[in-house]
């Protein structure tokens, strides 16, 4: 077990967006996000990101996304893209159910792994 109580502004981030969104919303908003992530793949300090869809239509959250990068400052100038901006936009605009995005960008203060 690792715990990193002193982080500095060079360390590198996880970005987790957790979304609301109806059962029957759901593949095609995938979709469009994956078209979405390949524009930040292609963003100095992008490291990796994965979505994750619920196994339960019941779950709040039925789909999380996860993406790494080498800093906030790599992340904030990536999502500054006015492209990934207006995407995003006409993402939530495009539905006929509200989506409802988490997003923040979060430190890790704790990882464990296999022994």
């Amino acid at each position: 077990m690792t715990t990193e109580s002193a982080l500095t502004p060079d360390s590198s981030v996880t970005f987790i967006n957790v979304f609301e969104i109806a059962a029957d919303e759901l593949d095609a908003f995938v979709e469009k996000w994956e078209q979405r992530a390949r524009l930040m793949r292609d963003k100095p300090g992008f490291i990796d990101s994965r979505m994750h869809r619920a196994r339960s239509s019941d779950s709040r959250f039925q789909l999380v996304n996860v993406s790494r990068w080498e800093s906030q400052e790599a992340w904030e100038a990536a999502t500054a893209d006015p492209d990934f901006a207006s995407r995003t936009r006409a993402a939530r605009e495009e539905t006929r159910q509200p989506i409802t995005p988490n997003p923040a960008v979060y430190d890790v203060v704790v990882e464990l792994t296999a022994p």
